[in-house]
Formats: structure tokens, sequence, C-alpha cells
């Protein structure tokens, strides 16, 4: 991925409006029309090079966090009322951690705007529709300023389109400590969830999540690397590596680092790994197919 946050241009000035914005300048939006994407690694990339022909709004959110997940709305409307003059792409954090890791997310919603491959930071945490318009608005100028004038084609019709399903009133506690960046709350909530009901397999992989993020926040990956690096022998030095790696999307690295220190090791602290990827299994998925290739690597490490 190409994305770069050095040159970003910032927006974090501008002022709240004192009333509403004015209409978009793209006028109104054809019915049924939609400039709004659900965007992965997969795709991110192919976005990114759209920019250099019209603007892209990126929303960081988390399917975990009700705030968030309301908020893309008012996002898409107020996109939507641009008639193709800018493209919306939603990106779920909690599905993509390597680009909320490239941005810089510290929360959800986070929104920045991008113009020739370019971040342009717009803001974090909710706003009125007025003041979402209102950036919009400057975004668009600084787009112009930098010859980026295009249109994007409609990407879908609201036609037919599914509804998304209702969140689930039991992680509400633990999604909202999750969505502030409360791990240890979060942590504390899911397991109360699992405790109640030892056999919810989406309350373990949401524990596994938050336990993933507490573990990681605020480390630094080329220290943590360097640590490891100078002590091979040093458990939970390499654990924290291998946490770092699979928050940042590198599945193998973290899988092969942890099955080599199982090798390595014996007793408690063998058992300590194998539980750490036990968990990263959790994560990742037990249908993802490098899940079942570490599963045979880990059974030949242990026997």
């Amino acid at each position: 991925m190409s994305f770069s946050r050095p040159g970003a241009i910032d927006l974090s000035a501008l002022k709240k409006p004192a009333s509403a914005a004015g209409a978009p300048a793209g006028g109104p939006a054809p019915a049924g029309a939609s400039w709004v994407l659900d965007v992965g690694e997969q795709n991110f990339q192919q976005v990114l090079q759209a920019s250099v022909d019209h603007v892209v709004v990126l929303s960081l959110w988390s399917s975990r966090s009700p705030q968030s997940s309301t908020f893309n709305q008012v996002l898409a409307d107020a996109v939507n009322a641009y008639a193709g003059r800018m493209l919306l792409a939603q990106i779920d954090v909690d599905t993509n951690a390597q680009i909320a890791q490239m941005l810089g997310a510290q929360g959800v919603p986070f929104v920045l705007g991008v113009v020739k491959g370019q971040p342009v930071p717009l803001f974090q945490g909710t706003a009125d529709e007025a003041q979402v318009r209102q950036y919009f608005d400057e975004l668009l100028r600084v787009a112009e300023a930098n010859g980026v004038t295009g249109t994007a084609a409609p990407v879908s019709s609201a036609a037919g389109a599914e509804e998304e399903p209702a969140d689930d009133p039991r992680f509400a506690a633990a999604d909202d400590a999750y969505a502030e960046g409360d791990y240890a709350k979060a942590v504390a909530e899911y397991e109360k969830l699992l405790a109640a009901n030892p056999a919810d397999s989406e309350a373990a992989e949401r524990l596994a999540g938050a336990k993933l993020l507490q573990r990681t926040d605020g480390a630094e990956l080329t220290a943590a690397r360097d640590a490891a690096a100078q002590n091979p022998d040093d458990v939970d030095a390499q654990l924290l590596v291998a946490d770092l790696d699979l928050s940042g999307g590198h599945v193998d690295d973290a899988f092969g680092r942890l099955i080599d220190v199982v090798r390595r090791t014996a007793g408690d602290e063998r058992e300590r790994v194998r539980a750490r990827l036990v968990e990263y299994f959790t994560i990742v998925g037990n249908d993802d197919p490098r899940v079942g290739q570490a599963r045979r690597a880990l059974a030949t490490a242990l026997f």
C-alpha cells in the first residue's frame, strides 16, 4: 500500500458553522443512486488511485460501535447529495486492522479525505450534518486547487438493498468500551458474557480481539522487534511482536514466530505460547486456510 501521511493537508482548524451549510455544489442526487463503497485491504489501493480523478472520503468505523455505524449513514447521506463529486469508502477497522494502523486511527468514527493519494485530515468522532457538509465543501475546494475535479460513477442503487442486522444488545456495554478505546473494560465485559455462556463463540471472538488490542495499546513495533531480536529466549518479547504482527495483518508472521517459540520452549512457557496461538486462531477464524496450516504446524511442534 502506497498511502503516506506526509504532505497531508490539515483542516482540523475549521470552525463549526453558525448555521446550516448551503446546498452541495453537485446538485441533487438521482433517485436511488449511491456513491458509498465498503472497502477492505483487497480494494483499498484501487480507491486511493481513484482519488487522482475525484475526491475520496474514508470513514473508519467499527461494527462493534453502534455510534460509528449510525454515523456512517449521516456521512452516506451527505456524500450522496454531492451526486458523484466524492466517493465514500467505509472501512471496518475490526476486519481491516492493517489499514487502521497505517492511517493512525486512534478511535472511531475517524474521517479523512484523499486527494491525489494524499490524506486530508477531517475529524474524529461524530458531527452534525451541517458540520459534515462544511468539511466536505472545504475538501472540494482543496481538491479543485489541486486539479481534482472529476466525478465518480454510482456504485450501487439503494433499491433492494438489504438492511443491516440489528446490533446484539448483549454486547452493548463491551462494544461501547471497545469503540472508546477502553480495552480493559471491554475485556472485562466480554469475559462476563463468556463466563455466563462458555459456548458463545461470538463473545469468545470479540474477547480475543479486545485482549489483542489491550496488549498492543501503546506498543512500538520497531522497539518490540529489537527487543525480541536481542532476547530470543524472552517469551514475553516474542509474544508482543507476534501480537503486533497479527494486529497489523501479518498473520503468517505471527503464526510462524509463535510456532517457532513452541519448538524452543517447554512446560508453562510452552503452554502460554500455545494458548496465545489458539487465541489467534479465534481472531483470524477457523475457516481461514492459514489457521488450518498453523494448527498442523503447531501439532508437529508439540509432538
